[in-house]
C-alpha cells in the first residue's frame, strides 16, 4: 500500500465573470501522507478554500489531477481520480473522505435533527433501528456532546455544539482523510481552543489524515505536520511548521505571521 493517501498535480481553477476569467487556483501540487496533517494557510482570497472543493469534487477541475488511494477501496488501481470521477466514484470516495465547512449551522438541514444529519450516511448504508441511534449517540458522545443532542436543531444549539455534531457526521463512515475548511474560524477563542482539542484527540485515537485549512499560523503550528501558504492561488512557501513561522522566506509569510502576533 502506499504511504500517500492524497496527491493533488498540478491543479488549476478558472472562474469566468462576464469576459473577464481569472484564476482562483493556479498549479498547485501536493501530497498528503497517511497518517499526516496538512495545514494550508493564507490571507482570504488566496485560493485555499477552493482547494478544498477541487479536492473533494464539489468543483470540477479546469486542469491537473486529484489522485485519491484510500486503503480498502475495491479499485482495481487502488486509485480513484477525483477530478475525472462520475457520481458513482465520487460516493466510494465520500465513504474514506469527509469535509467539516466553516459554518456548521449551514452545512444542516435546519428541518432536521442533528441526529437525522449524522445518520443520514449511515442509513444509505443500510444501517436503521436501535443500532442506527446507538451509531449516532456514540459518535455525539465521541466528540463531547450527549445523545440528547440527537433530537436538537441546528438553531437550537450554539456555534460550538453546532460544529461538534458536524464533526460527528463527518465521523460517522469512519472516514481515513477529514478535510476542515476554516472550521474553527467562526467559533470564539474558548471554543475554537476546544475544538482543536477535540480534532487533535481524534486524529491521535483514529488515525486520522487531515488537511487544515486556516488563516491563522497559530493554530496549524499545534497541530500540522506540514504547511503549504498560498497567496493569489499560487502555493508561495512550503515546509514544517516550525520553518515557515520560524524562518519565512516570503514576506507575505512574515505578514501573515505578524497579524496573529
Amino acid at each position: 500500500m502506499t504511504e500517500i493517501l492524497l496527491k493533488a498535480e498540478k491543479l488549476k481553477k478558472v472562474f469566468t465573470a462576464g469576459k473577464k476569467s481569472f484564476a482562483a487556483v493556479d498549479e498547485v501540487s501536493f501530497e498528503l501522507k497517511r497518517g499526516q496533517c496538512l495545514g494550508i494557510v493564507g490571507e482570504s482570497g488566496s485560493g485555499k478554500s477552493t482547494v478544498a472543493r477541487l479536492i473533494t469534487g464539489l468543483l470540477p477541475c479546469t486542469e491537473g489531477k486529484v489522485l485519491f488511494y484510500p486503503s480498502s477501496e475495491g479499485t482495481e488501481s487502488g486509485c480513484i481520480d477525483i477530478s475525472q470521477a462520475g457520481i458513482r466514484q465520487l460516493k466510494q470516495a465520500y465513504r474514506h473522505m469527509q469535509m467539516v465547512f466553516q459554518m456548521p449551522a449551514e452545512s444542516f438541514d435546519p428541518r432536521r435533527t442533528l441526529g437525522d444529519g449524522i445518520g443520514e450516511s449511515l442509513r444509505n448504508m443500510g444501517i436503521k433501528g436501535t443500532e442506527l441511534k446507538t451509531k449516532v449517540d456514540n459518535l455525539l458522545e465521541l466528540c463531547g456532546l450527549t445523545p440528547e443532542f440527537a433530537s436538537r436543531y441546528p438553531h437550537q444549539v450554539s456555534g460550538g455544539q453546532c460544529q461538534r455534531a458536524a464533526i460527528a457526521r463527518a465521523l460517522a463512515l469512519d472516514p481515513e482523510l477529514l478535510i476542515c475548511d476554516e472550521a474553527t474560524s467562526a467559533l470564539d477563542v474558548t471554543v475554537q481552543k476546544q475544538i482543536m482539542e477535540l480534532l487533535i484527540k481524534l486524529r491521535q485515537k483514529n488515525g486520522l489524515s487531515v488537511i487544515f485549512i486556516c488563516h491563522d499560523l497559530a493554530l496549524v503550528q499545534m497541530f500540522c505536520d506540514r504547511v503549504i501558504v498560498m497567496k493569489q492561488g499560487k502555493i508561495v512557501e512550503t515546509g514544517t511548521p516550525e520553518e515557515i513561522i520560524w524562518s519565512p522566506r516570503e514576506e507575505y509569510t512574515r505578514n501573515l505571521i505578524e497579524s496573529v502576533l
